[in-house]
């Protein structure tokens, strides 16, 4: 089977209560890690790109590897996503290159760097929803702008995000709000602003409510009960993974990412699509040093990347049982692309925003 929309996957997950990480790749050796361990747990698959990674890789390169893994394991429903794309043009060209699905990050403007007024974040959305759904893709749009409610900084990384303070309303994303984007744009999922960020510098202190707001993720779902809710900047930051990363030559000062528990909250309350980068990141650098400083005079590359894989696939599958995904890809018929866009233009997936009374 080719790759899925993201939007069956998602559906699934609200139909069965359970979350899927969408896991950021680059190479190689971390798709091969996350498939090992989709099929090792039976769980769908979200492999996503950013502009960074594509330019990294090279189009071609990306999307044959990625077309590889569905071909080896054709069984496991895989949905390939561009995430955070800073425009309509970038969201198109994915779906050019077989992205399945994208997100158009309309929180910031084209240069990723300047938060946006909510109506352009409408109209540059609702414009990709449009062209996406028409040939099946699915979409995800972003309201608010992912950065510390301890400090009250935005983030970037990879090229991406605002660097500067933030007005405490642009890091919470509004309920009321939500809804209205929601209704405008038609977008298949909705990424929310709870106080979390990219990268491995997220808390200085393990996260309570006042700097994680995962109360607010229960506020939009109780006003967007159909609507599927995504977290980004969810690694947990294994301090595990620090220790050896410092044992092994490592500088990374204290830090703390989103506790898991605090997730699987998330997941009760709509959150159906969770981001994890950074925990494979520091998986793979703990493997890297371990590995080099072990047998300084080895230089055969698969000297460090076999365990970097196997690390990684550690943390990839213990995110799928922690969400619940696993147990999942079996009993998902896979549809393809053609069948999505008929269901949109049917109005079959339409967003449905009225809570029932």
């Amino acid at each position: 089977m080719a790759l899925v929309p993201m939007r069956l996957l998602l559906d699934h997950a609200a139909e069965n209560d359970y979350g899927i990480p969408a896991f950021n790749v680059n190479n190689l050796e971390q798709i091969l890690a996350i498939m090992d361990a989709a099929n090792e747990t039976d769980s769908p698959v979200i492999l996503q790109a950013s502009r960074g990674a594509r330019s990294y890789a090279g189009e071609n390169f990306l999307r044959h590897l990625i077309l590889a893994a569905v071909e080896t394991y054709p069984h496991i429903p895989v949905a390939m996503h561009q995430d955070h794309g800073n425009s309509p043009a970038t969201c198109y060209s994915a779906i050019r290159n077989g992205f399945t699905s994208v997100m158009m990050d309309g929180s910031l403007q084209e240069d990723a760097k300047t938060p946006s007024s909510f109506d352009y974040n409408v109209s540059v959305t609702a414009e990709v929803v449009k062209v996406a759904h028409s040939v099946g893709a699915s979409v995800e749009g972003e309201l608010g702008c992912l950065g510390s409610l301890e400090t009250g900084m935005g983030e970037a990384e990879d090229g991406h995000g605002f660097e500067g303070k933030l007005d405490h309303s642009q890091l919470l994303t509004d309920p009321d709000e939500a809804v209205e984007f929601v209704e405008r744009t038609q977008v298949d999922a909705l990424a929310v602003a709870i106080g979390t960020s990219h990268g491995a510098y997220k808390f200085t202190r393990k996260p309570t409510g006042e700097i994680l707001a995962i109360s607010r993720i229960e506020e939009i779902h109780a006003k967007l009960p159909n609507t599927h809710l995504v977290m980004h900047g969810s690694s947990s930051v294994p301090q595990e993974w620090l220790e050896m990363i410092n044992q092994y030559g490592g500088q990374i000062r204290e830090t703390y990412g989103v506790p898991v528990e605090e997730i699987q909250k998330g997941i009760k309350s709509g959150v159906r699509k969770v981001n994890i980068d950074t925990d494979n990141r520091l998986a793979i650098t703990a493997a890297i040093r371990e590995a080099a400083a072990k047998d300084p005079s080895n230089f055969d590359p698969r000297h460090f990347m076999k365990p970097s894989m196997k690390y990684m696939k550690q943390v990839c599958a213990d995110r799928y049982q922690q969400f619940w995904t696993a147990g999942n890809a079996s009993k998902i018929k896979q549809i393809s692309l053609d069948e999505f866009a008929a269901k949109y233009a049917k109005g079959e997936l339409s967003a449905k925003t009225t809570v029932a009374v």
